[in-house]
């Protein structure tokens, strides 16, 4: 069986930030029903263990929204109920993504009593400028604030960086990076911002968003200071020094098993009938309310034989080494001459390494992700 992972996801946020589509939502006079979504999603994992009895946990990520707004004992008291139901590796990387608006410097020492490992900040710029444009709701001082006390109590802490900003020039581009360089923090994760339909970007953009070429030119302007810094590019949008790549994310490109609790949470899991892709009731209210019915799964889906090579090259892709290619048999069932066709394709175009006993893009690749992945697309 492969790794096992869990997501859990909160769903609530202090504000939405107009790009966003994630599965996250103000909450209502009533406020946040913190203690009421710690017991749901605990019952959730207790009405999932089925599929799961008798694997480890390879890793927790707690994602969102805004999981920063957890007070730190729902947290402890989460994070031993799912202790308790499953069994954790020794030194399992536990993560918490944190918006640095949210957060006082007590609580990132409660967090890692908790249990948390590692942090994962959504800084996204330290310009104030550039941030009131986004909608984030901290300005550069607080994310630097928050940047400097995470880096106290976490050996891993992740930096969230977004380039293509409404405005945003080169220079303002590398001024983040060079801050985020100097904390001393060893992964980045640096993202173009998109604008993705159903969000109030969508329905009324910038006027100002950088032309797709100075976007380009920013992103090799940082990859290769960041190169010039020590962090690899291991993976098409993060960046981190030896040892120090996220454990959790890199589960998901070698094509692992994850399950999914909370609202909206996705989850793909190895089973009898094959794999199954899952997803939680999306809506908060809907979620707390199954909870009481053990009724927590919206959408199930079993993966076809023809769509599993699109679904492990979408994530093994990603990968700048690639994945060997013995991996695709043993995470999927089928045999590599199913995707022979595409395979030899992609490597007459330059975009797959020729090397056979290996799954790898090259540079060509990796800049050009989107036209590689089309290759192995199951109705193509």
């Amino acid at each position: 069986m492969p790794p096992l992972a869990l997501y859990v996801h909160f769903p609530w946020c202090v504000r939405k930030c107009p790009y966003c589509d994630f599965n996250s939502h103000v909450p209502r006079d009533g406020g946040i029903p913190f203690a009421a979504w710690g017991e749901a999603v605990a019952a959730d994992l207790e009405a999932a263990l089925p599929q799961v009895v008798g694997r480890e946990i390879h890793s927790v990520f707690i994602g969102g929204g805004t999981p920063s707004l957890l007070p730190p004992p729902v947290l402890e008291k989460l994070l031993d109920a799912l202790r308790v139901r499953l069994p954790f590796e020794p030194g399992i990387e536990i993560t918490l993504e944190v918006n640095p608006g949210t957060v006082e410097t007590p609580r990132f020492r409660d967090y890692c009593v908790a249990g948390v490992t590692r942090l994962s900040l959504g800084v996204q710029s330290f310009n104030d400028g550039l941030l009131a444009c986004i909608g984030r709701i901290h300005d550069g001082s607080e994310a630097r604030r928050a940047l400097e006390t995470a880096l106290t109590h976490f050996e891993q802490v992740n930096v969230d960086l977004m380039v293509g900003l409404p405005g945003q020039t080169p220079e303002q581009a590398l001024d983040d990076l060079e801050i985020a360089i100097g904390s001393g923090v060893r992964h980045l994760s640096c993202y173009h911002l998109t604008v993705e339909p159903d969000t109030p970007f969508a329905f009324a953009p910038p006027d100002d968003l950088p032309i797709d070429d100075v976007v380009a030119d920013m992103e090799e302007m940082i990859w290769a200071r960041l190169a010039e810094a020590g962090f690899r590019h291991y993976e098409v949008s993060a960046f981190a020094h030896a040892g120090c790549e996220c454990r959790h994310n890199l589960n998901y490109w070698h094509f692992g098993d994850y399950l999914g609790l909370g609202p909206g949470a996705h989850g793909k899991l190895t089973t009898s009938d094959g794999a199954v892709r899952e997803m939680r009731h999306k809506h908060p209210a809907r979620y707390l309310e199954g909870a009481a019915r053990r009724d927590f799964i919206q959408e199930r889906h079993v993966v076809g034989a023809q769509e599993l090579p699109f679904e492990f090259m979408m994530n093994a892709l990603r990968l700048s080494d690639g994945v060997p290619a013995a991996l695709f048999t043993e995470r999927t069932g089928l045999p590599l001459e199913v995707m022979a066709v595409p395979l030899e394709q992609a490597r007459c175009a330059g975009l797959l390494d020729p090397a056979p006993d290996i799954l790898r893009p090259t540079a060509r690749g990796l800049q050009f992700l989107n036209e590689l992945l089309q290759l192995f697309l199951p109705d193509r």
